[in-house]
């Protein structure tokens, strides 16, 4: 049972008669669980909780709900509660309160914590510069740094100072910069400690630092961290300029949000921001209405397929028995291939580069998977009693059919991502629509080949 749920009707009743005995209540428990909280109390309520908690305790609950929530609390704590709790704040958490809110009321709250907390507006105006989805808004500016002139003690002072400071939320390495913020080297906790505390800094740093540029897109910044197994990644300018760090819980953010976007792209759905009961009725019809219009739009491109090979239709009714099962086939081995790129494509595992040897080998998977359903499909048909001709050529037809939807399936993603798109776009629902026509296409040419004899009786029969 989620914690919300048992100290919900407690704090409610708090609300109302203790007030001041509500941060006695919450002090032991978790920010993430005290989020939870919030968000099942409404706004007023929510409001009134965060008035009654000192701003660093507000701080850790604000900057954990989803953007949605915090526009509206905004509005109901006031600018300057809200300027004292953003002061609190992370800085990079901080940034993604200012961009999510509304260009008039981040302005407002803007003035209003330049009187509070200089420092923090300024961190504000840097890190809102640079793209939301990149380095430069993810960046965290409170870091351990030592000038390269400090020897390994001192620079273990600096880190038990850092420790020290609540803004500091890495201290598991220091950063030797010049006075100018050029970034020299990193050195590791783990080095300190078992460095002579003698020994000059310059000697127990490691130079060739791992580091990324502030216009670096946040998901090349997860898949590098993930790939060196760090805790917080370095950022520079193209002048090696010590710009700030990245640290794991932030990126472990990105990678859920991206896989977030990716899953409701590959539903057909554009991406929603805020969880499903945060996000309103209207936004997710607007949200869904647009791919279910264009899917729909390609569904009838099937039927016009079918529309085309009205006359042999009607000459072997038969025909139209099979339709469903053939392009549901094809759709779901397309998805399949789709679903496999696009993953890789995710995850480094496949280049736009690799197209080659992705056709090769879904090309070869989808004749042997085709082979393989089209002894079912034959099975099938000669249990029907539909004769030999048309086992043929259901057994033909799935060998096409999946081998298409295999190719197609895999190649559509790649060209999405050359042309510089997300090839999470490449829906399946979409892939699937593709390939229902391209199924009519391959089955009915293949019926008028096999089935020539047959439709030419059954055109020269009177009706």
């Amino acid at each position: 049972m989620r914690l919300a749920h048992l100290i919900g009707p407690e704090l409610r009743d708090l609300l109302r008669n203790e007030p001041e005995e509500i941060a006695s209540l919450l002090d032991e428990v978790h920010p993430e669980d005290l989020a939870d909280v919030v968000l099942d109390l409404d706004d007023d309520e929510a409001a009134a909780l965060l008035k009654r908690l000192p701003a660093d305790d507000a701080a850790d609950i604000f900057e954990r709900l989803p953007e949605g929530r915090q526009e509206n609390l905004v509005e109901k704590i006031g600018f300057q509660l809200t300027a004292r709790i953003a002061g609190e704040m992370a800085a990079d958490d901080r940034a993604d309160l200012f961009s999510a809110l509304p260009e008039d009321v981040g302005d407002q709250l803007l003035e209003t914590l330049e009187k509070v907390d200089p420092e923090a507006a300024e961190e504000v105006e840097e890190l809102t510069r640079w793209p939301e989805t990149s380095a430069g808004h993810l960046m965290n500016t409170q870091y351990v740094s030592v000038l390269p002139s400090v020897t390994a003690g001192e620079a273990l002072d600096a880190v038990r100072r850092g420790a020290a400071d609540d803004d500091i939320e890495m201290i598991y390495y220091v950063y030797v910069a010049t006075a100018e913020e050029k970034l020299l080297g990193i050195v590791s906790l783990r080095q300190l400690l078992i460095a002579n505390p003698s020994a000059p800094i310059t000697e127990v740093m490691i130079e060739n630092v791992i580091s990324v540029t502030p216009e670096t897109d946040q998901e090349a910044v997860a898949k590098m961290m993930a790939k060196y197994d760090m805790q917080a990644l370095p950022v520079t300018d193209a002048n090696g300029t010590f710009l700030g760090i990245i640290t794991v819980d932030d990126t472990i953010d990105v990678m859920t949000e991206e896989q977030t976007e990716d899953v409701h792209r590959l539903g057909g759905v554009q991406p929603i921001d805020d969880p499903y009961f945060e996000t309103t009725f209207w936004t997710l019809i607007k949200k869904r209405a647009g791919w279910l219009s264009v899917l729909f739009i390609g569904e009838l491109f099937t039927g016009t397929a079918l529309r085309h090979y009205d006359d042999v239709i009607k000459s072997v009714a038969t025909l139209s028995y099979y339709v469903p099962l053939l392009i549901s086939t094809g759709g779901n081995s397309g998805s399949q291939s789709s679903s496999l790129i696009i993953r890789g494509l995710a995850v480094g595992e496949v280049k736009t580069s690799d197209w080659w040897r992705v056709l090769y080998r879904e090309a070869g998977q989808g004749v042997v998977l085709g082979l393989v359903l089209s002894m079912v499909g034959i099975l099938r048909v000669m249990m029907w009693g539909d004769g030999p001709r048309f086992a043929a050529l259901i057994g033909v037809t799935l060998i096409f059919i999946v081998a298409g939807g295999c190719t197609i399936g895999s190649m559509l993603p790649l060209i999405i991502k050359r042309l510089g798109f997300d090839p999470a776009t490449s829906s399946t629902p979409f892939i699937a629509s593709l390939i229902d026509v391209v199924g009519i296409l391959i089955y009915f040419n293949v019926a008028k080949l096999i089935l020539a004899q047959v439709l030419a009786q059954a055109a020269a029969v009177p009706h």
